[in-house]
């Protein structure tokens, strides 16, 4: 059974902003899923901020294996009904990723229990992750290293919780490093924070991007059922 995924898009910077509409024609979102359409075990589908329940209603999530969430302008103009829609189904079993500026999204801080700040500078640069767990899924078929030519830099300190894991870690033409793919479980499911992916680069064009993305759904998916009834309510003193 193929993997069914919803890639979340913000959706804005696409309509206001010429340099994100010549990277992303076809739209950040769409792009992501395109790329994760080319596996033949995922089934990916994209849906906005814009859509009726912002693309995820009861019965999307629940067709839903795991979620992709990229927003970064708009993170107050999502529901607070949503959100918590979106991390009972994350305790229940749904698998989630979220890239880039989305660790100040709604779903992730309140899955982290943490205000998830960073210091950051856009200005280009060129950065490199370094794959540092050796052997997991999330980096198979990457090498130990690959570059970005222009990205923007998020540096520590990185407001979140100790991780299960940290596969990659950044470092930036600046000096600074960063966390850049983390690891965490949420009751039955299982999260990824993926770091790279400004809108003013084609970052999600790049094949290693792509493949990080390929690998960290598979990691994410439970092909157990969902726990009908789970809830984060109970468990965020644990966060």
């Amino acid at each position: 059974m193929a993997i069914r995924v919803t890639v979340w898009g913000e959706n804005i910077h696409e309509h206001t902003n010429q340099i994100v509409r010549k990277n992303y024609p076809n739209s950040m979102h769409s792009t992501i899923a395109t790329a994760l359409n080319r596996d033949g075990g995922i089934i990916a589908t994209p849906v906005t901020l814009q859509d009726t329940d912002h693309g995820l209603t009861n019965s999307k999530i629940s067709e839903t294996d795991v979620l992709i969430w990229w927003g970064h302008i708009a993170h107050d103009q999502v529901s607070d009904t949503i959100v918590k829609r979106i991390t009972h189904a994350v305790w229940s079993g749904m698998g989630a990723i979220f890239l880039h500026s989305a660790h100040f999204s709604k779903p992730f801080k309140s899955l982290m229990g943490a205000p998830c700040n960073l210091i950051w500078r856009n200005c280009g640069e060129k950065e490199k992750l370094w794959g540092i767990a050796s052997g997991h899924p999330i980096a198979a078929g990457l090498p130990n290293y690959f570059e970005l030519k222009h990205e923007e830099m998020y540096g520590e300190p990185f407001g979140v919780p100790e991780p299960l894991e940290t596969v990659f870690i950044s470092w930036f033409a600046g000096g600074e490093v960063f966390r850049s793919g983390l690891t965490y479980r949420r009751g039955r499911g299982k999260i990824f924070y993926f770091r790279p992916g400004d809108e003013n680069y084609p970052t999600y064009h790049d094949v290693n991007v792509q493949r990080v993305i390929t690998n960290a759904v598979k990691w994410v998916y439970n092909s157990s059922p969902r726990l009908e009834g789970a809830t984060a309510d109970c468990c965020e003193h644990r966060l």
